[in-house]
């Protein structure tokens, strides 16, 4: 009998993939865990193994097709499958990865597509995600359709809509903000040739998720300047120590350490504003992201625990995440779960910049050039003088909602205060 194999859940957020390779054709043999596809995601580029043992019967997709959560992808004949299993490294803890496989459905066409969150709301209310008639695109199960069926009806978006305005008439108002629609692009080609190049899946979820966050985040930003003389002294005296180890000694190195110790001090710096619940999520741990370029566009990989990792640590562990996101071999949980994000435009030449917060967080520091300035500073003899001094441009970007400019002041200088000073930094470090 016909298997239809449909595209699962890949992780948290991702609704949508491209299609980067197939890797059998039709009347292929395969075995369950043959890598049969290959899915580039807004997070990262995914192998996707066979869930069944059997012979390809038809190939639903193209190379270059987007494909979303639910959606048939290929059909089987004759398999014999067991539960679907994504091809990627298991660094999830253990709880995280157990609390997956329980929410997993044990069905040969794979898992219910359903959100992490759709699916944690299922175990509580004792649903069974099987049971559910799915209402959201491509067959995805959502919230609403769990809450409908543990009441035994069928979901009245509408009706729970008006009830919730009812509730929270403001919190209505901002999930529908008046907007303009845009007007139709004029045709460009009347003033000469043009070329249309198709917006592919990275590109695509960054301009989806920069319109997002620019269009939630009241944005806010503090600029000022950073002497890193005695820091760059500091790094050129043991960056050997560091590249001997695998490491690269960095200014993000530094900042990743004094940010940590920041986010310890202001812990709403490390938080995710909540509308639906109107509160404000505070996270214990410190997982920092650091935005790198690379040739299909802008990634950020996440270091975790900065906290507790020393300089050597972070300098190493820095150095091979960058370049595994660069050659594009970073695993989705390689860039999950940040609670603040770096971007350091200084090796290109940067100087001061306003970075957009990378949502849902609160927060985002950037980095410019350093360069020699002339500073005017007293000397020892209570007499001003011209001395030369390394300068850093930064930036911190903060989420109005949460954050005030009376927070943010503080917390730039506490990382200002740890990179002017290295003793000031290695004393602060926690």
């Amino acid at each position: 009998m016909p298997k239809p194999f449909k595209l699962p859940d890949l992780g948290e957020g991702i609704h949508e993939g491209e299609i980067l390779a197939i890797a059998v054709s039709v009347g292929d043999d395969v075995k369950e865990g043959d890598t049969i596809l290959e899915v580039e995601t807004d997070k990262a580029a995914v192998e996707i193994p066979s869930p069944f043992s059997g012979k390809v019967e038809a190939i639903h997709v193209n190379v270059g097709d987007t494909v979303i959560v639910g959606q048939v992808l290929m059909t089987f004949k004759n398999g014999e499958g067991g539960q679907f299993a994504m091809k990627t490294p298991a660094t999830t803890p253990k709880a995280i990865r157990e609390e997956k496989q329980a929410a997993m459905p044990e069905t040969a066409a794979g898992p219910v597509p359903a959100s992490p969150a759709t699916r944690r709301l299922a175990r509580e209310l004792g649903v069974d995600l099987r049971s559910v008639s799915p209402t959201g695109p491509a067959g995805l199960v959502t919230a609403e359709d769990v809450r409908a069926y543990s009441r035994g009806a069928p979901p009245e978006p509408e009706k729970e809509a008006e009830e919730q305005a009812a509730e929270k008439p403001e919190m209505h108002r901002m999930k529908r903000p008046l907007g303009v629609p845009a007007p139709a692009l004029p045709d460009f080609s009347r003033w000469g040739p043009i070329e249309r190049i198709p917006v592919r899946s990275l590109r695509k979820a960054t301009a989806r998720q920069m319109a997002l966050a620019w269009s939630m985040i009241p944005h806010v930003n503090n600029q000022d300047d950073v002497d890193v003389t005695r820091l760059e002294a500091f790094r050129q005296k043991h960056k050997g120590e560091v590249e001997a180890e695998g490491g690269k000694l960095t200014f993000t190195v530094f900042a990743l350490k004094a940010v940590a110790t920041a986010l310890k001090a202001n812990p709403n710096f490390n938080a995710t504003l909540d509308p639906e619940s109107e509160e404000i999520i505070l996270k214990k741990y410190y997982h920092i992201g650091v935005a790198t370029k690379t040739d299909d566009g802008l990634i950020v990989p996440v270091i975790r625990d900065v906290d507790r990792k020393s300089i050597v640590e972070l300098a190493v562990e820095l150095q091979k995440l960058l370049q595994k996101t660069r050659e594009r071999k970073a695993t989705i949980e390689d860039l999950q779960g940040g609670t603040f994000t770096i971007t350091n435009v200084g090796p290109m030449g940067g100087g001061h910049f306003t970075p957009i917060i990378n949502y849902p967080q609160v927060a985002i520091l950037g980095m410019g050039a350093a360069r020699r300035q002339p500073v005017i500073r007293e000397n020892d003899e209570d007499k001003f003088e011209v001395v030369p001094r390394l300068i850093m441009p930064v930036v911190l970007c903060i989420d109005h909602r949460v954050l005030d400019g009376a927070d943010a002041i503080p917390f730039l200088n506490g990382i200002k205060n740890a990179l002017e000073d290295p003793d000031e930094l290695l004393m602060t470090m926690t």
